[in-house]
């Protein structure tokens, strides 16, 4: 089969390699008919998650058809069209059992594209079949649940539901990318009083007013604080959500909430990040991190099938995923190309791919 691998950081091919093979009763093999590139993989392949070895395939957001079972697997048959939760979770340990399923010990977690092979590929192994998998609706296409596998609940657990986003709140979203963007999404379910986006790129605030967002902000740190501090009769934001990873936008964000405030850090920090206690301890402010769970997946896929949640507007660029090498030259270059997602189509397996390593621009 066909694989999107990394080779190191900088370096990615599009490879031939082994059919995986199910190695635990409790697995799966899924056929790939749809998946996505995250920010967690430009990460990797800046070098930031050193737990990834060279030669892994990448990817862990993906819908496909499963074609084989292990005999441990019950709630799964072969043809099912399934939801590849990019958190698998063995559903025995400490941790799945307090739903927190991103802290597995038994196997489990963040493991696609990360300590095991990924999605982006033809086909792929998913351990825990029946705790990992979600049947697609009836009704539902690919494109309206993709975003399920990690994007969506990332930003609904890890920044508003750990923000705590309530009814009447100011919330301040730092970061309007793919993530900023759906916490605008999700953090609408909680009828804030505002949404707040702040960001250096008109064309992403364009797009955060389009989602949602009721103030935009791009005229540097200074102002952007001052401007949120006038909107809230000098409090300052009830939540404020951190959706880039860098150390610059963790500390605006702390600057921005107020007194008994929730600051929410969604982004995924490659940096240490300076942590102004000499400021904030006097404020009782609450400063959460995390990974996601993916505990949400059925509440959001509920809302999707009732029609309050429309996902498919994430989707800005269409590849097929023979096309995986050009996908992420346009992805990790969305200040030029404007990508927020990028939708990789699986296409039928055939012949022989020449791999050549190449250098990606997010070295």
């Amino acid at each position: 089969m066909r694989a999107l691998v990394y080779h190191g950081p900088g370096l990615r091919s599009w490879d031939d390699v082994p059919n995986p093979t199910i190695q635990a009763p409790t697995d799966a093999i899924v056929k790939i008919d749809t998946a996505t590139i995250c920010g967690s993989d430009l990460h990797i392949l800046k070098g930031d998650v050193p737990a990834v070895k060279p030669g892994t395939i990448l990817g862990h957001e993906a819908v496909g058809t499963i074609v084989e079972t292990g005999a441990a697997v019950t709630k799964f048959q072969i043809g099912d069209h399934v939801l590849v939760s990019c958190i698998t979770s063995c559903g025995s340990c400490r941790f799945c059992k307090e739903a927190r399923y991103g802290q597995c010990t038994g196997g489990g977690g963040w493991i696609f594209g990360h300590l095991i092979n990924g999605l982006q590929a033809d086909y792929a192994r998913v351990p825990f079949a029946d705790n990992s998998l979600y049947k697609v609706p009836s009704g539902l296409t690919d494109d309206q649940v993709l975003f399920l596998s990690d994007i969506l609940p990332t930003s609904f657990e890890v920044g508003v539901q750990n923000g705590r986003v309530r009814p009447g709140d100011t919330v301040a979203i730092v970061g309007a990318g793919p993530i900023g963007l759906s916490a605008v999404m999700t953090a609408k379910l909680y009828t804030p009083a505002r949404i707040i986006v702040i960001d250096l790129d008109d064309g992403r605030l364009a797009k955060a007013k389009e989602f949602g967002a009721d103030v935009t902000i791009n005229n540097g740190r200074e102002d952007a604080v001052k401007r949120v501090f006038e909107l809230t009769a000098g409090l300052g934001a009830d939540v404020a959500v951190e959706a880039v990873g860098i150390p610059a936008t963790f500390e605006l964000a702390a600057e921005l909430i107020r007194a008994g405030g929730t600051l929410a850090n969604v982004g995924v920090h490659g940096k240490p990040a300076t942590l102004h206690l000499e400021k904030l301890w006097i404020k009782d402010v609450t400063i959460t991190t995390g990974l996601v769970d993916t505990r949400t997946i059925p509440q959001l896929l509920s809302l999707i099938e009732g029609g309050r949640l429309d996902p498919t507007v994430l989707a800005t660029h269409r590849f097929s995923m023979d096309s995986a090498m050009e996908a992420y030259d346009v992805f990790s270059n969305a200040a030029k190309t404007h990508a927020l997602k990028v939708v990789l189509t699986g296409t039928p397996v055939s012949g022989n791919t020449k791999s050549k390593v190449a250098a990606t621009a997010s070295a």
